[in-house]
């Protein structure tokens, strides 16, 4: 049974390790002023989705500890959420706030429309914390939950230390930026203004989101191996 780990504890090592090895003696600040911010956080990104899809594949093969019964309301979850971890995903990437997962370094919130962050400021980050929150509520199995958990934690923790971070950094402002963006709202579509500059590219992205949520269905049994459909 303990040999039956192993690949699942060397998946979960790798990606860990991954994670903390650039901050060693200043490692992603020397490459990044070799290879340049864009290609390196492409590679970096690439290599963290590549080393996190192989956790989800050692999960399931893990030996299975049940730690609460599967429920049958429960596998709706993820269909239910995935649509919308998609969208969020889409509209993170680029989003305009530099204190956040994904989010455009040059931007100045506090200065003029927010953009995509009057929606959330962490779009990303909302994502990846309900695509945890709901596939671990579909498996309650130890290894998923070990996965699942900590992507949930870590995906909540980095929102409260990003506001933290934009906090400090910007001194007076912070109330201004935290007034003109949200965790989440919607309420910035009723706006005329902002729907003017910004609804085309929304749903642009939002179809967008859609799209990839229907490949990754379709897919999702292929990659992983169980079939995501609830019935």
């Amino acid at each position: 049974m303990t040999n039956d780990w192993t690949g699942f504890a060397l998946a979960m090592t790798v990606f860990t390790v991954s994670h903390f090895l650039p901050r060693l003696a200043d490692l992603r600040g020397r490459l990044i002023a070799s290879l340049g911010r864009k290609i390196y956080f492409s590679v970096y990104g690439f290599l963290s989705l590549v080393l996190f899809g192989w956790v989800i594949v050692a999960a399931a093969q893990a030996p299975y500890v049940e730690l609460w019964p599967p429920l049958d309301w429960a596998r709706w979850a993820p269909m239910l959420a995935m649509p919308l971890v998609f969208v969020l995903a889409v509209w993170g990437l680029g989003v305009d706030t530099p204190y956040t997962l994904g989010g455009k370094r040059t931007a100045n919130p506090t200065q003029g429309d927010p953009g995509r962050a009057a929606l959330s400021r962490h779009p990303l980050l909302l994502a990846l914390a309900l695509w945890s929150l709901s596939h671990l509520l579909a498996n309650g199995d130890l290894a998923h939950a070990i996965v699942f958990g900590g992507s949930l934690f870590l995906a909540s923790a980095a929102i409260r230390l990003f506001d933290a971070k934009a906090t400090t950094a910007l001194g007076q402002e912070a109330a201004a930026y935290f007034a003109h963006t949200a965790l989440f709202s919607l309420k910035p579509i009723g706006d005329p203004n902002w729907r003017r500059h910004h609804l085309r590219g929304l749903c642009l992205r939002t179809g967008i989101g859609l799209l990839l949520w229907v490949s990754a269905l379709h897919l999702h049994e292929q990659v992983i191996g169980v079939s995501p459909l609830p019935y």
